[in-house]
């Protein structure tokens, strides 16, 4: 294949995350969920890259914005919203190194619309938050604070894994890259999501069911790698219970944009 721009890195990567082999609790080829669907993830996919295209020329709050009104097309609500927290800095920089540059040049102005971007989603965020994004307030106390956008990802670090990778030099996502890295082709991204989710409690469960139930699928997941339960059954535990590690999907995006950059090869 020849060489991908960064634009067709980053929709391949989204692509390639969502029509992976069962991924426990996420939508995949084989199961939709009732408002959401399969095919809305595959138009997010395609409708972001024209924004993909454009963010060298953006800060990251003009492209998060960009990114959520570009994709709002389809029915499907918020898909890949912390899939672009992760990927346009990563788009800016050309990967992790440049990415952790980027999101040091932002702004109380991009900070500004990254709230509003985040008010058009129906994103889960944590009841009672002094920086609910649904209060208009929220807005004024950013430029009050002079919160940049990298401030308002310190902010939410504490209890958001996607939020986190800013701050911590996108360890995640390095690990993730560094895990599809281990073997090519796609099958192993469906191993390197497994090992994440046996490995961290995803943010998303918690925020929809409790820190206590993130660790029990955690550990869920460790006992399908040892052996002791199996890969389908677990999916079936989680779509039931309604679980989705969404916040895992996000960083999965990202580590296969960065393993794409670094020359991994998914095709084989």
């Amino acid at each position: 294949m020849s060489k991908l721009s960064l634009a067709e890195t980053a929709e391949l990567s989204m692509l390639l995350e969502v029509s992976t082999n069962i991924k426990p609790g996420n939508i995949d080829r084989f199961h939709d969920y009732e408002d959401t669907k399969f095919r809305h993830f595959l138009a997010s996919a395609v409708l972001a890259r024209d924004v993909f295209e454009r963010v060298p020329y953006m800060t990251l709050g003009e492209a998060m914005y960009a990114a959520v009104e570009h994709t709002n097309g389809h029915a499907g609500g918020n898909t890949h919203f912390g899939a672009f927290i992760l990927l346009l800095p990563l788009i800016k920089g050309k990967g992790i190194a440049g990415a952790c540059e980027a999101v040091l040049q932002t702004t109380v102005e991009d900070a500004v619309l990254f709230y509003q971007a985040f008010g058009r989603t129906q994103v889960r965020v944590n009841k009672e938050d002094e920086m609910d994004v649904n209060n208009p307030a929220s807005i004024a106390m950013l430029r009050e604070k002079q919160m940049t956008m990298l401030d308002v990802m310190r902010y939410s670090s504490d209890t958001d894994m996607v939020a986190r990778e800013w701050v911590n030099g996108f360890s995640l996502t390095r690990k993730a890259a560094d895990m599809l890295k281990e073997k090519d082709g796609a099958d192993s991204i469906q191993d390197m999501f497994l090992r994440l989710m046996a490995a961290y409690p995803d943010t998303f469960i918690a925020k929809k069911f409790g820190y206590a139930r993130a660790v029990s699928i955690m550990e869920r997941a460790q006992l399908v790698l040892s052996g002791g339960l199996s890969l389908s059954r677990f999916d079936e535990e989680c779509i039931l219970g309604g679980v989705n590690p969404g916040s895992l999907a996000d960083i999965c995006i990202a580590g296969i944009f960065t393993a794409l950059m670094e020359g991994w090869q998914w095709d084989c």
